[in-house]
């Protein structure tokens, strides 16, 4: 059973970092596709950045430079670091998984990913 748990979510001032952490469990295929989403109110759901097993990512042209997606396989987590962030970013924040690696940075819907996690909140006030 894969199981996805985010945290690291929390309020933050426009400018300030965040690092979100999404620990991955009972994973066992050696390819994967992985990304980060937000939601704001309101709002549709919006992919944020994707990584697949052979290090490649991509990145929403709305926080490119400003984030990073990365894994650390030796702790099996996926992590996104935030910098410089703004209000609009205040969102629930959630990771996704999927098997293979092949035309990753494509998958943008909630379709393309068979494992989520259950989200954390980011707030960044002004």
């Amino acid at each position: 059973q894969v199981q996805l748990v985010e945290s690291g979510g929390g309020s933050v001032q426009a400018g300030g970092s965040l690092r979100l952490s999404c620990g991955v469990s009972g994973w066992t295929a050696t390819t994967y596709c992985m990304a980060w989403f937000r939601q704001a109110p309101g709002k549709e759901r919006e992919g944020v950045a994707t990584l697949n097993s052979y290090g490649s990512s991509s990145y929403a042209d709305s926080v490119k430079g400003r984030f990073t997606i990365s894994r650390d396989n030796a702790k099996n987590t996926l992590y996104l670091q935030m910098n410089s962030l703004k209000p609009e970013g205040t969102a629930m924040y959630s990771c996704a998984a999927d098997y293979g690696s092949y035309g990753c940075y494509r998958r943008q819907d909630r379709a393309d990913f068979r494992y989520w996690g259950q989200g954390t909140q980011v707030t960044v006030s002004s």
